[in-house]
């Protein structure tokens, strides 16, 4: 054997350790459209276009023309006015990070903008709002949703605006719950408050077009001034595609960037990014082109039908489970009644040891633990499967019981200064917990996330960055 042959098997054998990006059964993270013809097309245009940059259109110009008519096909599907103006980016995080500092380096702004700019945020907003906020300087501000909705409520967010406010927030859908907010009643505020409005649809904005009697969402609505939307999503296309849209031209102006201070090229840069494989650029225009309108209005009917299925059988069964939140697209948020005798954390588990991924939620602001399920197309036929499974596996959980955290780790837990957390203190809570991190990975992590149930959300990260540290180090 070859020594690429023998590097290539050993990358195989790497990879056979990670749940599977096709098939279906990976309910988060990843989504297939269940088209091998589509997949194939993909992966040759993203091994075409792997050594190509997208940082020079100049010498690259297919990047360019790809790059605008993936921008023209989003704003079909996001109903764009005329005069609208888009960007490819490498992810959602990185088109709300743009989004965001497009509205903080507006043109016009107050002297308290300026100074101390803030956004106002339903608290079901993507967690990346507050990597913006993080990284950008602009004070995110957190309103509570409606408690049996899980929609923004814009009368509460209203009353958050002040002189410093930028930019508000709505989601279509959220991602932890599945839900539309009201974004008309958000464009309205936006418009009356002189306000720019984003609406983040990185999961909804390929599949809630062809899905009626949805309520408004896009650009159709008065007073929304961007948009984003993820093509490695419901757009079925590899990692690391998503498009920012902005009403027109002057709202996007502000996020692009320059520099010719100095000796080599001028850097002109319309993304954070640099250097960029043209590779997912090539590969998302490839598979939009060979899919087309009707095939992803085939592709998101099927998906939100099988998510209608699941979840009336949710409720029709016998489960110990419910849906938090009807949903408004293919996203469900699903939890345990009382006395059903087991735990989400338990049960995802159990589904993952039987090869099916539901990724767990932790407790929010006086919510319940969850389980997200993303449905794509792939799924669709395995929902009797699906179904089977999880009952096999609630029995199993029911059988093991509910995880009961010691009172004297939660005390622990719960009295922990997430400042004071490092290295040290980290491994003494992994010894109390009874983890052990030294052969990998945790087999099962209801254990875990048990515990870090009953933590506060600062104490989650400060405990999570020390475990993703303890993790990332060459052996």
């Amino acid at each position: 054997m070859s020594e690429a042959l023998e590097i290539l098997a050993r990358l195989e054998m790497l990879q056979a350790g990670d749940v599977p990006t096709h098939g279906g059964r990976t309910l988060s993270y990843v989504y297939d459209s269940g088209r091998a013809d589509a997949d194939a097309a993909g992966r040759a245009a993203l091994a075409a276009y792997g050594g190509s940059n997208g940082l020079d259109p100049l010498a690259f110009p297919s990047l360019l023309t790809m790059e605008n008519d993936l921008v023209a096909l989003a704003g079909e599907f996001l109903a764009a006015p005329t005069g609208f103006a888009g960007t490819v980016t490498s992810g959602g995080t990185e088109s709300i990070l743009l989004a965001v500092l497009a509205a903080r380096d507006a043109a016009g702004l107050s002297a308290a903008q300026q100074d101390t700019p803030s956004m106002v945020l339903p608290s079901t907003a993507h967690a990346a709002f507050h990597k913006a906020a993080h990284y950008l300087g602009v004070r995110a501000v957190v309103v509570d949703v409606d408690p049996h909705t899980y929609r923004a409520d814009p009368d509460a967010m209203a009353q958050a605006i002040d002189p410093s406010t930028i930019l508000l927030v709505g989601s279509a859908p959220s991602y932890a719950h599945g839900v539309v907010d009201p974004i008309a009643a958000l464009g309205a505020l936006g418009m009356q408050r002189g306000l720019r409005v984003h609406v983040d649809a990185c999961i909804g904005g390929w599949v809630l077009p062809f899905l009626p009697d949805r309520p408004p969402w896009n650009f159709a609505v008065a007073g929304v001034t961007s948009m984003s939307v993820d093509l490695h999503k419901y757009g079925y296309t590899p990692k690391g595609v998503s498009i920012l849209l902005h009403r027109n031209a002057a709202l996007r102006k502000s996020h692009f960037f320059a520099a010719a201070d100095w000796p080599g090229y001028t850097m002109l840069n319309t993304t954070m990014q640099s250097t960029k494989s043209g590779g997912p650029l090539a590969a998302a225009w490839t598979i939009t082109q060979l899919i087309g309108r009707d095939g992803y209005a085939d592709l998101a009917r099927t998906a939100a039908d099988a998510t209608g299925t699941l979840a009336a059988e949710i409720g029709r069964r016998d489960l110990g489970l419910r849906v938090l939140a009807p949903a408004d697209s293919t996203l469900l948020a699903v939890t345990t009644v009382d006395g059903c005798g087991y735990d989400v954390f338990t049960l995802a588990d159990e589904m993952q040891s039987r090869g099916w991924l539901l990724s767990p939620q932790l407790p929010f602001r006086g919510g319940p633990p969850s389980l997200h399920v993303s449905l794509c197309a792939a799924t669709a036929p395995l929902i009797p499967e699906l179904l089977s499974t999880l009952e096999e596996a609630i029995d199993v959980a029911r059988a093991r019981g509910p995880v009961r955290v010691d009172p004297h780790m939660a005390a622990v837990v719960q009295g922990l200064d997430p400042t004071l957390i490092d290295d040290a203190s980290f491994g003494t809570l992994l010894a109390l917990a009874g983890v052990d991190l030294e052969g990998g990975l945790p087999g099962r992590m209801a254990q875990i996330n048990s515990l870090l149930a009953v933590a506060a959300p600062a104490v989650r990260e400060a405990v999570l960055l020390a475990f993703i540290d303890r993790l990332s180090r060459p052996s």
